[in-house]
C-alpha cells in the first residue's frame, strides 16, 4: 500500500535527522549492497541512502531499482540522498527509526 501524504510528512521529519546507512557508488547495485540494503530495511524500516552517482538519470534509476528489489516505498529524493521505507511487522522497537522517533 502506498504511503499517504501524512505518513510521508512524518517520515521526512524523522529522516532529516538520520545519517545514510548505505552508499551506492559507480559500481551500482552489487550483491553486497543489496544484502546490506535488505538488512538495514529489516532492522530500521526507514533508511537514508546516499547514491553517489554523478548522472542524475542513473541515480534515479538506481533508487527506483532499490525500491523495486526491496519492495520499499520511496519517501523522498533530495540530490544524492534517498529516503526509503518498508513496513516490518516483526519490528525491534529499539532499532526501528519509525518507532524510536515517534
Amino acid at each position: 500500500m502506498p504511503l499517504t501524504q501524512e505518513q510521508k510528512k512524518q517520515y521526512k521529519s524523522i529522516g532529516h535527522h538520520l545519517k545514510p546507512v548505505l552508499m551506492v557508488a559507480d559500481n551500482g547495485l552489487t550483491e553486497g549492497v543489496l544484502a546490506e540494503f535488505e538488512r538495514a530495511l529489516n532492522d530500521h524500516e526507514l533508511i537514508k541512502i546516499k547514491v553517489n552517482i554523478l548522472d542524475r538519470e542513473a541515480r534515479l534509476a538506481a533508487v527506483a531499482e532499490l525500491c523495486k528489489v526491496g519492495k520499499a516505498d520511496l519517501v523522498q529524493v533530495i540530490g544524492k540522498m534517498a529516503l526509503l521505507h518498508r513496513k516490518n511487522f516483526n519490528v525491534n522497537k529499539q532499532l526501528s527509526n519509525v518507532h524510536r522517533f515517534k
